[in-house]
């Protein structure tokens, strides 16, 4: 007998096309624009520094997806927050997918070390001081290995097999550090950054709760929702409705037209996408390598500027 005959067939993954990202681009810059000078009023140039930065950083992320054919790219901004650039594939390659992950900090690093460095060419230009640390600091931090963040992605693409508990738990502690650092500095941007890393823990939770169950059912989330079976889909719908309350009340009050749809994300949300690992050591030493260098950038500027200073200062 069939896989069918044991299991209803699995509803079909429906994914969401928007008619015009750039509309709803202009639509999210307009609202973190007014959401952060409803806060910061009196900070208009340094939000105009931080709209630079982000739009480097993202446009990088989204040329390098367009270069390797993601479709339904799309640049968003989220008020007090950041941005993001969203696109999908069908396969993923761990090589393009490092490129799309490094295209985004690493200019915006060489970036913000060029305007540093220039800055200290003649009082004229030290304005560009402010821009260039904005550049450094931002980026650099979007580097550190914490999920969701780039560098986040980046170590889990380069390591061979990810704990999740272990990533939890690092995550956890980064988002608590996060919290006091803002609380010390008296800044609310990194206390609402540090929150919001308490909600992706809480994410991370769900779903290694989740994986766990499913391991002990001997189901296979490490696939695509086109290769996942009937078998699977039941028994992943079934533990993401457990532990989701509200979803199943939902479903409850719904006709089948209507929570096949929902269930289908759900479960996708589940899965673990297969990557294809095509990347040489060479190659990722070069990309760790540089991940190195970019933390220590500032602080060879620093030395390259003071040496510079004290050989003038010689003659």
């Amino acid at each position: 007998m069939q896989e069918f005959d044991y299991y209803p067939e699995k509803p079909e993954l429906v994914e969401y096309t928007p008619k015009s990202s750039l509309s709803l681009t202009i639509f999210s810059l307009v609202v973190f624009i007014m959401v952060f000078l409803l806060f910061f009023e009196d900070q208009f140039l340094f939000l105009l520094n931080l709209l630079i930065v982000l739009v480097v950083h993202e446009l990088g992320h989204f040329i390098a997806m367009k270069v390797f054919k993601y479709k339904n790219v799309r640049m968003l901004f989220i008020p007090l927050m950041g941005a993001f650039v969203q696109g999908k594939k069908s396969n993923y390659s761990q090589k393009q997918s490092l490129i799309v992950l490094i295209s985004g900090p690493f200019p915006g690093i060489i970036v913000g070390n060029l305007l540093f460095w220039y800055s200290t060419w003649s009082p004229y230009n030290s304005w560009l001081a402010e821009p260039a640390i904005i550049f450094l600091l931002l980026n650099i931090i979007n580097l550190l290995p914490l999920d969701p963040l780039d560098g986040g992605q980046m170590f889990k693409l380069l390591v061979k097999r990810v704990n999740e508990f272990l990533l939890m738990v690092f995550a956890l502690v980064s988002s608590l550090a996060l919290i006091a650092i803002g609380a010390y500095m008296r800044n609310y941007i990194v206390i609402a950054f540090g929150f919001f890393m308490a909600f992706r823990v809480r994410a991370l939770q769900k779903k290694y709760q989740m994986h766990k169950e499913l391991l002990g059912e001997d189901v296979n989330y490490a696939t695509t929702y086109k290769g996942l079976s009937n078998r699977d889909f039941s028994k992943i719908k079934e533990v993401v409705l457990q532990h989701t309350p509200a979803l199943r009340k939902f479903i409850d009050q719904v006709s089948s037209e209507e929570a096949d749809p929902v269930l289908a994300s759900q479960v996708n949300n589940v899965l673990v996408t297969p990557i294809k690992r095509d990347t040489s050591i060479f190659f990722r030493f070069i990309v760790i390598t540089f991940w190195l260098l970019s933390f220590l950038s500032p602080w060879l500027l620093s030395m390259l500027i003071g040496a510079k200073m004290w050989g003038i200062d010689a003659l």
